[in-house]
């Protein structure tokens, strides 16, 4: 198995890294966040990404920045709450870049850390995968819950001793105005 390991983030994806590597999973890490929202916020997440698998021996991929092109993918979902539409065409776009990557680079899985975060609803994040490698040939999504098996715990853990920044909000500039008005 060749696992291409779509990256939100470093906090998120620590635990996950350590799991795989642990059990012997080829992993090649895909950073692929056009959502994010301004671009420093953007290069901070990637940054903090790079500094963490460099120390682990992992292989990284910076997928292109294109905030424009992920804006023309949400329009007209701009005011849909957290966990809403938006959100789930925010997944698609990002997942679905990660499906066609790793179908013309050999990679026969894919999984996400997006399914990491307390504050997504894993069954959107699953169905935003299985729709994006069933757009491809010969990738299939890996739709494990990484909150458990003591891996929240474990990246609680990994984010104090990396000192890894941690965002508050998810990355668009929707959801820092949703965040805003909570």
């Amino acid at each position: 198995m060749r696992l291409l390991l779509h990256s939100c983030c470093a906090p998120c994806s620590a635990a996950i890294v350590e799991w795989l590597l642990k059990n012997g999973v080829d992993t090649t890490v895909f950073f692929s966040n056009s959502n994010i929202f301004p671009e420093e916020e953007y290069s901070h997440r990637r940054t903090e990404l790079e500094r963490f698998l460099k120390e682990q021996g992992v292989p990284f991929v910076d997928d292109d920045y294109d905030h424009q092109d992920w804006l023309a993918a949400v329009k007209g979902l701009e005011a849909e709450p957290e966990r809403g539409g938006r959100c789930t065409q925010c997944f698609r776009f990002r997942l679905l870049r990660a499906a066609r990557y790793a179908a013309a680079n050999g990679f026969t899985h894919l999984a996400t850390t997006l399914a990491s975060s307390r504050w997504k609803d894993i069954g959107q994040v699953n169905q935003a995968g299985l729709w994006a490698v069933a757009q491809v040939e010969g990738v299939e999504f890996v739709d494990r819950n990484w909150r458990k098996g003591g891996l929240q715990e474990r990246r609680n853990e990994l984010l104090r001793f990396y000192n890894f920044y941690n965002q508050q909000y998810c990355g668009c500039e929707f959801s820092i105005t949703s965040r805003k008005e909570k």
